[in-house]
């Protein structure tokens, strides 16, 4: 259906057309209602509210409620309500709904022939900033009902995390602004640089390039305004936006591996774009240094690999919910581990972190620090997190989820024998899930080599496998195969799935 803009509601041959592409909808679905004479206010207002909702969580701009087409096989059979006659007392409708609508929302109705029989259109946008109340109760579709938002949490959950993705991103961190207050706030040298751009001689330029990468926007009502994406990205100092202020990054150092000594703690302030390099500079500096024996040369190497560390900050800036307040990413530095948290639940089950396609909560954000290439290409983030931590043989990185926040922790070299049953059944799901995402198999031969295990330890391979069988995690490709050639894949490339 897409967009429905282009419709001119003047023009009876565009309506006759709309109310014939929404006949031929397979049924009726959350955004699209028809009625053959129910011309009920209270019945219409609730209507109202509920298209809005239930249009903004399909991902359309606009609902419809069609008059003269039977719901039960979509036949045009003609209507006796007539939107210019409808009054509530003695007041028009149309009026009267909207005084009941709360936020106000853009709505018309429509009187068109089809078939020489007459129709009503209601066409009503969206819901864009807050869900559309009638009366003070908002309404959302469940299946072919209307029923009370509130009854509906997951539904709730959903459409605010929707009308907030939309909003937050694009809404103004500060408007009223003059060029010169923008070039204040913004770090626009390190815009260019990570750009590469050459630095622009005229002040009109920059203004001119930051306004292209929705940076900044005017509004001819309030000047020159900064928009949330822009201050997140390349802000100076983002303690001068009060909204955005606690959203900078933490990193908290402790003594030991318990939370009880802090050694330091600092709070970045620069944007998340322009201060990204040093972000990753100053945790890697903090790490504590793993003595690693190399060829019979002992060298002094970081105890995680920092390609692992870039990816996980830049993940949890970009996956973060900006609707959260008082709370931003932060990352804690133990003895034995780094945590990385931030504010929201992952949209992927982080079971599958590694083969699904992403999907981001902050889309400019994220599209914004690929296109300067802090993070990698949509979704390979995670396969590198996991490759790094096979590379070097450290224990499985750990995905936590609770109370609206995701941690991942990554953790120090240890030995196999020392890593318990969890850590080694995470490890070989996760060896499978980048095996089989770049084509290679899983067997003893890998599970050796992933763990270190000497070539003639062939049996422990195998009880870690079992364990990972057992645990319903992995399954065996082809479960003929002899032990020789056997190999294994996630449970979710289960040929007999």
């Amino acid at each position: 259906m897409g967009h429905h803009g282009q419709v001119d509601w003047g023009d009876e041959d565009d309506l006759r057309s709309l109310v014939l592409r929404l006949q031929a909808l397979p049924r009726e679905n959350e955004w699209v209602e028809f009625k053959e004479n129910n011309d009920d206010p209270e019945s219409i207002g609730q209507y109202v509210s509920c298209l809005a909702n239930s249009a903004a969580l399909a991902g359309q701009e606009t609902g419809f409620l069609v008059w003269g087409i039977r719901d039960s096989d979509h036949e045009v059979v003609g209507t006796t309500f007539s939107p210019t006659a409808a009054k509530v007392g003695n007041e028009d409708l149309q009026p009267w709904l909207l005084r009941l609508l709360d936020p106000h929302v853009d709505f018309s109705m429509h009187s068109v022939e089809v078939g020489g029989l007459p129709v009503v259109v209601l066409r009503v946008e969206a819901a864009s900033s807050h869900p559309v109340k009638f009366r003070n109760v908002e309404y959302i579709r469940i299946g072919s009902y209307k029923k009370p938002l509130s009854k509906y949490p997951d539904h709730q959950r959903r459409l605010w995390r929707r009308l907030d993705l939309y909003s937050f991103e694009v809404g103004a961190a500060l408007s009223d602004l003059t060029v010169e207050q923008v070039v204040q706030l913004i770090d626009y040298p390190s815009f260019f640089n990570l750009h590469k751009l050459p630095l622009p001689e005229s002040r009109s330029t920059i203004i001119e390039s930051l306004e292209a990468a929705d940076v900044i926007r005017f509004d001819v009502t309030n000047q020159w305004q900064i928009t949330n994406v822009g201050a997140m990205l390349y802000a100076n100092d983002l303690s001068r936006f009060p909204h955005l202020a606690r959203k900078s990054a933490r990193v908290i150092h402790y003594e030991g591996t318990s939370r009880i000594k802090t050694q330091r703690e600092q709070q970045g302030q620069r944007g998340y774009a322009s201060g990204f390099q040093g972000l990753v500079g100053y945790i890697s500096d903090l790490l504590p240094n793993s003595e690693v024996i190399e060829h019979g040369l002992r060298m002094d190497s970081r105890l995680f690999p920092e390609l692992a560390i870039r990816e996980l900050v830049a993940n949890a800036l970009i996956h973060q919910d900006l609707t959260q307040t008082g709370t931003g990413p932060m990352i804690e530095i133990f003895e034995d581990r780094l945590e990385v948290t931030n504010p929201g639940e992952p949209l992927l089950d982080p079971l599958r972190f590694i083969d699904s396609a992403p999907r981001s909560r902050n889309e400019r954000m994220g599209a914004s620090m690929r296109q300067v290439g802090i993070c990698e290409e949509r979704g390979s983030g995670w396969d590198k997190v996991a490759f790094e931590v096979e590379f070097h043989q450290l224990p499985p990185p750990l995905v936590e989820v609770k109370e609206g926040q995701t941690r991942v922790t990554i953790f120090a070299p240890k030995p196999l024998s020392t890593m318990d049953r969890p850590e080694r059944i995470r490890a070989t799901y996760q060896h499978a899930c980048l095996r089989y995402v770049s084509n290679q198999p899983t067997n003893n031969a890998s599970v050796r080599k992933r763990f270190g295990i000497a070539d003639r330890n062939k049996a422990q391979a195998s009880r870690i496998i079992k364990e990972t069988v057992e645990e319903g995690l992995i399954v065996a490709y082809d479960p003929t195969a002899g032990p020789r050639s056997i190999r294994y894949v996630p449970y979710w490339a289960d040929p007999e799935r």
